[in-house]
């Protein structure tokens, strides 16, 4: 039956690797292996409840009788739901930071970036571009932001090759800026979750490669773009059917949601209570903010429809099924036993590391990122991923995984959310992406495991 299981879970990653190819979305794909690996794994409970658990089962019982309905309860309670409290901690975060940034984003508190892109220099608008996207999505998510920016670019440049290059470096510069924060890309917040990283520390150690792995790439394509960029400038978006708020009050709500988002990691750090809790604490302060300012609001009988808001709720849900699918499908392969059997037998003790993170980042290219990192985690030679301790806080092979995986998705648009969301918007073919884009996201990445390397 482990041989079966094992056998379904990489079905389940070559469907999700290869999900340009058959067209399956690689969220159903996860969470099919997913749950029909425990399915499995439940119906022939009693042999890996006994090999693995023995002494956990006799207190589990505490005298009663050994009977199958008690296996499949002890699998249930002891085993199952840690794996789905892991997965759901992350799917929550997402839920409300990506909620956070919707009501932002609807009561026009990003409006101020359009008008710094009122330039035709090709260079000013792919930095100005670049570095904005960086910053956001070190403080939200790279899939928000990714397709937020995308949004903006698309309305003000109507050249679609010059399209193509700004989104390349919107798509590289969110994803360089996630990994440089806990919180803006799911990796990095599985191992804040799982206390494997301090905030602070993680973001001090990557923060230099990641402007690197940005900054490389992003010169590059600026060498592709003419002097001067086409521009087509067109009036605020009409919110009169959604806000009537004034420029002070979106700069409050800004505040609000921003500052509430950089003040988790304390949060997190004063109480000791799982981070999304004090996501879901920043998204109600700023619902009753919006509720306030909002107050006088006439709503009509048909609203407006805001493309950014309904590309997110998509995108949102596929993330949201596809972390989690992906997180029982991670552990209904480490309680097989497959994976110390794996490490074991061939004697994996990650001697060398930053080959490791390599290794990680040339999968994550036609992988998925997230896929890639948390598979990555379950080889460490410190400890399994379900028992990651206090005592193995900030440990360089966690760094070095999350910033490999993470940049590794810019090598090729299909090895990340955002990237995919980029070929759907702008229409972008692997091979054009491949031919222009790759090598200089490679070098970018190179050099910045060989800053980290000198860092630590």
């Amino acid at each position: 039956m482990t041989l079966i299981i094992v056998f379904i879970i990489i079905l389940g990653f070559l469907l999700i690797a290869t999900e340009s190819i058959t067209k399956v979305n690689k969220a159903a794909s996860a969470i099919f292996a997913g749950t029909l690996g425990w399915v499995l794994y439940i119906c022939y409970g009693t042999d890996f409840v006994t090999n693995l658990y023995p002494r956990e089962y006799d207190e589990f019982l505490n005298g009663a009788m050994h009977t199958g309905s008690m296996v499949k309860l002890f699998i249930s309670q002891s085993i199952f739901l840690p794996y789905v409290g892991r997965a759901a901690e992350i799917v929550l975060f997402l839920l409300a930071t990506m909620t956070i940034v919707e009501i932002l984003n609807n009561n026009g508190c990003f409006d101020f970036i359009t008008p710094l892109l009122k330039t035709r220099s090709s260079k000013k608008m792919l930095w100005t571009l670049s570095t904005i996207t960086f910053l956001l999505s070190a403080n939200l998510d790279n899939l928000t932001t990714s397709v937020m920016m995308l949004t903006i670019m698309h309305r003000i440049v109507p050249n679609r090759k010059q399209r193509m290059i700004l989104g390349a470096a919107i798509i590289i510069a969110a994803n360089c800026g996630g990994a440089m924060t806990v919180i803006g890309d799911p990796a990095g917040l599985f191992l804040w979750n799982l206390e494997a990283v301090t905030a602070t520390s993680f973001s001090m150690t990557l923060f230099i490669p990641c402007l690197v792995a940005c900054g490389i790439p992003i010169y590059f394509l600026g060498r592709l773009l003419p002097e001067r960029v086409e521009t087509e400038w067109i009036p605020m978006p009409y919110r009169g059917e959604d806000t009537r708020l004034n420029v002070w009050q979106r700069l409050v709500m800004l505040f609000v949601g921003i500052g509430g988002l950089w003040f988790i990691p304390s949060f997190h750090h004063l109480t000791k209570l799982s981070p999304f809790l004090g996501a879901l604490c920043v998204l109600a302060v700023l619902w009753i903010v919006n509720e306030i300012f909002n107050r006088k609001l006439v709503v009509s009988d048909i609203t407006i429809l805001h493309k950014t808001p309904w590309v997110l709720q998509y995108g949102v849900i596929q993330m949201m099924l596809f972390v989690m699918g992906v997180m029982l499908m991670i552990g209904v392969a480490e309680e097989t036993g497959a994976v110390h059997w794996f490490i074991s037998q061939s004697g994996i003790y990650i001697r060398n590391m930053w080959a490791m993170g390599l290794t990680a980042g040339l999968v994550s290219s036609f992988f998925d990122n997230f896929a890639t990192a948390i598979s990555f985690f379950s080889l460490s030679p410190i400890d399994s991923i379900s028992h990651i301790g206090v005592v193995n806080q900030n440990d360089s092979y966690w760094m070095i995984i999350a910033f490999a995986s993470s940049v590794g998705g810019n090598l090729l648009c299909i090895g990340s959310m955002s990237g995919m969301a980029y070929m759907k918007m702008e229409r972008v073919k692997l091979g054009w992406f491949f031919k222009n884009v790759t090598w200089m996201s490679f070098l970018g990445m190179v050099l910045g495991i060989l800053v980290m390397y000198v860092l630590m």
